[in-house]
Order: C-alpha cells, then sequence, then structure tokens
C-alpha cells in the first residue's frame, strides 16, 4: 500500500508507475483503492463509476476499470457534505458531523472488494488518501492505516519533497502513528526530487536513522508527464518542450474556468496536452480576454457554482467574450448553467429551481436515479466520425439529435454543450470540432490515450531506475 504524508504528494501516479511496471512484467497487478474523494469520477464499462486516479490505474495494469478498485467515492457538494457512491452506485450524503462514524460502516464492503481482486489478480497495488497521520480521523478510517491494518497490509510511505520539507514531513507522520500502526510501514520514498540526489546522501541516512526504515530511493520531478490528476491541475505543463517558433500567434488560446464545485476537468487535458494550444485556467474574469474558447467544465452543485459565477463577474466577462466572437463550450453541468433553467424538486444539489444565463434553450431536471454510462459511436456533428466518451450525471436535458454528442447550439453558433465526457481526447473528432467550429486548420494531433500509453511507461522506466524495488521483487519475481 503506497501511503503519504500528505494530498498531492503523487500516491496515484506512484501506484500508476508501478502498476506498469509490473504488469510489463508480466504480473497480474490490479489497482485498489479504498476511499476517495474526489469530483473526477470515471464510468466503468461494466457500471458504475470510481475515482478517475483508479480508471488511470487500470489502464497502467491493461485492465478494464471496475467499481472493486474504488468501493467507496466521495464526491464533495460543500464543505459539509458529500455524495456517497458505494460499488459505483450512489447510496445517498454523507454528513461532515457523521463522517466518521457512517463511513466505518463500509468497511466490510471493502474488504469484501479487496478479497475479490485478490481472487482475480496475482497482486493487489493499494493507494491510500490524504495523510496516514491525521488523529481527528483515525477512529473508523478505512483509507488509510485502519484499512491497512484490517487487511494486514504493508504500507510504503512517501513524501514530496517539491513541496518542501519533505524528511520532517516523513519522520513527523511516523512518530504522529500508533505504534501498531508504525510497525506497518515497510519503507519510505521520497517523490520529485529536482538535482543531484547525492546532494540528498547525509539527509537520508539520517531519515533512516531516525525512522529505522529503509528509503528506497530519491524519485525525480519527471517534467512534461501528460497524466491526469485528481489533486493537481496539470503539474505537468511544467517545463514541457518548446516549439521550434516561438510566435505563437496562431495558437489556439482556450482558457477554463475552476469553480469551487468543479468536477471532471480532464475533459480539458487535450488542450492543456497540445504544445499548439496556449491553455490555461482563468484565475480571473479579465483572463477572458483574448480567448478563442472559454470551457465551463462538469459540477457537482450547479446552482451553487453558477451563483459564485455570477458574484464574481464572470456573467458579465463571459457576455463580453461572446460579444466580440470568442466561443464557450460547456460540459455536463456547464450545458445545465448555460441553458434556461435548472430543476431539482428533490433536492439532490440544490434549490428547486435555478434560473441559466439562457444561452442555450434547453432545460434540465435532476432526476432521482443517476445516470453512469461509458459511450461510443458516431457523432452526427460536425462529421460523421466514431467517438468515445462517457456521462456521469443526475441531470436530464432535451437534445438536438442533428448535433449529436452535442445537447445544444445558440441561433448564433458561438454556444455550444454537451454531457459527454472524453469526448475531445480522440484527436480525429476534436480536430474535426476545432476546424468546423473554430476554424483552427492544424493537424488533427495525437490522441490522449496514446499519450497516456506512452507517459506511463516513461513513468515505470523513472520508478524502476529511481527505487530499490527489492522489497517488492521479493513478492512477485524479477521486474523488468
Amino acid at each position: 500500500m503506497i501511503q503519504g504524508t500528505a494530498s498531492g504528494v503523487g500516491k496515484s501516479l506512484m501506484v500508476a508507475g508501478l502498476c506498469r511496471l509490473l504488469a510489463r512484467s508480466g504480473v497480474s497487478v490490479v489497482p485498489f483503492k479504498p476511499q476517495n474523494m474526489s469530483n473526477a469520477s470515471a464510468a466503468c464499462p461494466s457500471g458504475g463509476e470510481i475515482g478517475r486516479a483508479q480508471a488511470l490505474q487500470a489502464l497502467a495494469c491493461g485492465l478494464e476499470p471496475t467499481v472493486d478498485m474504488n468501493p467507496v467515492l466521495l464526491k464533495p457538494e460543500g464543505d459539509r457534505k458529500a455524495q456517497l457512491v458505494v460499488s459505483g452506485q450512489v447510496r445517498g450524503t454523507l454528513l461532515a458531523d457523521r463522517f466518521r462514524k457512517d463511513r466505518e460502516r463500509l468497511l466490510p464492503e471493502v474488504l469484501a472488494a479487496f478479497q475479490r481482486l485478490g481472487q482475480q489478480h496475482d497482486f493487489v497495488l493499494v493507494e491510500g488518501a490524504g495523510s496516514s497521520a491525521e488523529p481527528n480521523l483515525r477512529d473508523g478510517d478505512i483509507a488509510n492505516m485502519g484499512f491497512a491494518q484490517a487487511a494486514n497490509v504493508p504500507v510504503w510511505l512517501m513524501g514530496d519533497i517539491d513541496r518542501g520539507g519533505v524528511f520532517a514531513s516523513l519522520l513527523g507522520t511516523m512518530d504522529a502513528l500508533d505504534e501498531p500502526d508504525r510497525q506497518l510501514v515497510e519503507a519510505l520514498i521520497v517523490n520529485r526530487f529536482r538535482g543531484d540526489a547525492s546532494l540528498l546522501e547525509d539527509a537520508c541516512e539520517w531519515l533512516e536513522e531516525r525512522t529505522q526504515r529503509p528509503l528506497l530511493g530519491c524519485v525525480p520531478y519527471i517534467f512534461d508527464l501528460a497524466l491526469p490528476e485528481e489533486d493537481t491541475l496539470y503539474a505537468f505543463r511544467e517545463g514541457r518542450g518548446t516549439r521550434e517558433s516561438e510566435d505563437r500567434s496562431d495558437d489556439l488560446r482556450v482558457g477554463g474556468i475552476h469553480y469551487p464545485c468543479a468536477s471532471n476537468t480532464a475533459d480539458l487535458d487535450p488542450f492543456a496536452a497540445d504544445l499548439r494550444v496556449d491553455f490555461c485556467w482563468s484565475a480571473d474574469p479579465d483572463a477572458l480576454t483574448g480567448l478563442d474558447l472559454v470551457v465551463l467544465p462538469g459540477s457537482k452543485a450547479v446552482a451553487a457554482d453558477l451563483s459564485w459565477l455570477r458574484n464574481r463577474g464572470w456573467v458579465e466577462a463571459l457576455e463580453r467574450h461572446v460579444r466580440y466572437g470568442g466561443r464557450v463550450l460547456g460540459v455536463c453541468g456547464g450545458l445545465q448553467m448555460l441553458g434556461e433553467c435548472i430543476l431539482d424538486p428533490l433536492g439532490i444539489e440544490g434549490p428547486p429551481e435555478t434560473q441559466g444565463l439562457g444561452w442555450l434553450s434547453v432545460k434540465t431536471e435532476l432526476k432521482p436515479e443517476k445516470l453512469v454510462r461509458s459511450v461510443s459511436g458516431s457523432a452526427r456533428w460536425p462529421v460523421d466520425l466514431n467517438f468515445s466518451g462517457y456521462e456521469i450525471r443526475h441531470g436530464e436535458s432535451p437534445a438536438d439529435p442533428m448535433l449529436y454528442p452535442f445537447v445544444a447550439r445558440s441561433f448564433d453558433g458561438l454556444v455550444m454543450g454537451t454531457y459527454m465526457h472524453g469526448l475531445f481526447d480522440q484527436a480525429a473528432y476534436r480536430h474535426a470540432v476545432l476546424e468546423e467550429w473554430l476554424g483552427w486548420k492544424e493537424a488533427s494531433g495525437e490522441d490522449l490515450q496514446d499519450r497516456w500509453q506512452r507517459d506511463l511507461n516513461r513513468l515505470a522506466d523513472v520508478v524502476r531506475e529511481s527505487l530499490d524495488l527489492s522489497l517488492l521483487e521479493q513478492r512477485v519475481g524479477q521486474l523488468t
């Protein structure tokens, strides 16, 4: 089990890299995360939804994602509540004041999913959540040491040197653990080091002496790694290769708006990964000036996020953007915001009725049953091309069949909406939309999944070269 000193230290990618390394070496390996808290989710072909990181890890293993890989998914709807998804299906709302008590009851289902994966595969790689040492969360824990104790799983503890204080955080985490939990920690890892690792030798020896645990190595910071992460938005953009020409006047300029409950923001990954696209998450409304395309991503609380847009001047900036010929794309919750109204009679996400921006002639009603499905088929707009994606939503809106897989388009053609996540991952379809809608004549580029496969191999190579994996090889045999 890979656990961390904090959220965002790289646990998800470390598990993905180890999954790819083991799979390449002929090991039947499967990823597992007992409890995930994220609005970045993926639909499983067999039904249900799981955290997007586990879907990536399944890809690293050469497997289709299944709900057993992430049996408990918490999707925040604000500071004090989250939608509870168990075995891929919505099971109500988890409230902050009942968090510890209610999640503890889920441990038998978590262990059952873990055992099923263990029966089907030779090796299970487990990812923890957040920090290993949270005294306020230890009672009833099913995500970190609580699960590790129940399943008797050895732990590798990882810290992120890029954020600073990694040796103190690793030592402090070990000191904060109760003795039974501390005994499960088998080894330590330092992640995201920039520079000459030999400069850390004294500190590494000090850490090993103080913790009485081996330090397996220091994994370098990997630039230009275009793999989706749940906690960090597009860290891979730092250090990307540059174009032969520094003249970026022909670049497509794309911006996204990251409201408080934004979800499935990886829909913008294809733009962020393309060197020919000048992509940014817009920090304030003035940043929309000069963009060709603005994307409103999904939302786990559409009414609240729409209110956030209105109260902070984003709506006026979007109106100005459209007035000067800019395009706006709404995906899932973003589509609902662009419509006429959002009806929520059961209070699934917000008030009974919320007025939308009215730029698309659609009305949305939230249904009690969440629709979760993988989709593939032939597009009707802009050309007859195959595409694939997935849908995760309570909302239902009437769609123009001639625009499929889009739902609606404004009268002037500047605003469009779709419920389809992952729609732009396929290069050919992405190119067709951008050429027809924005007049962008560049070549089609690369399928995002091809990039993921290449980068998973890069990640596995770096992990293999950076870490002493003899403890792992004692369990699975020689790694290649």
